[in-house]
């Protein structure tokens, strides 16, 4: 199960699929799991687990309130993304423990199928992603 991995938010989607779609297959010897340029989507597994997946930075910005905002330094450049059981209690228990919530929890059927999430930053500012499928 992929419960914890990086995620990049990028500008150029293609050039940075083309490029680690090289780098990981030279490097590592692994192709993208998934692809899905209308999404701006790719994702990268290693030994089972995600390693690493790309997504549109502004997809992510229009989300989480940021899109309006010049593009550095205000726009995310990384998430962490957590896989939970259950996004909404998870969103929940992370506010009481100091997360701003940026997203409330809800489900995103063109990102993926069954796929819910929630957006929350640390309290250093660090964008998080909830989500189940």
């Amino acid at each position: 199960m992929d419960a914890l991995y990086p995620r990049l938010l990028v500008n150029d989607f293609d050039a940075c699929v083309r490029f680690y779609e090289a780098a990981f297959k030279e490097l590592l010897g692994i192709d993208p799991v998934k692809v899905v340029p209308e999404a701006s989507y790719a994702n990268w597994d290693l030994g089972g687990e995600a390693a690493l997946s790309l997504f549109s930075r502004k997809a992510i910005a229009d989300v989480v309130g940021t899109g309006v905002l010049p593009d550095a330094p205000g726009q995310d450049r990384a998430m962490l993304a957590l896989r939970v059981e259950n996004v909404d209690a998870a969103a929940e228990r992370l506010v009481s423990l100091g997360a701003t919530q940026v997203a409330a929890p809800q489900d995103r059927p063109t990102w993926g199928p069954n796929l819910r999430t929630a957006h929350l930053r640390d309290p250093d500012g660090n964008l998080l992603e909830l989500q189940s499928y």
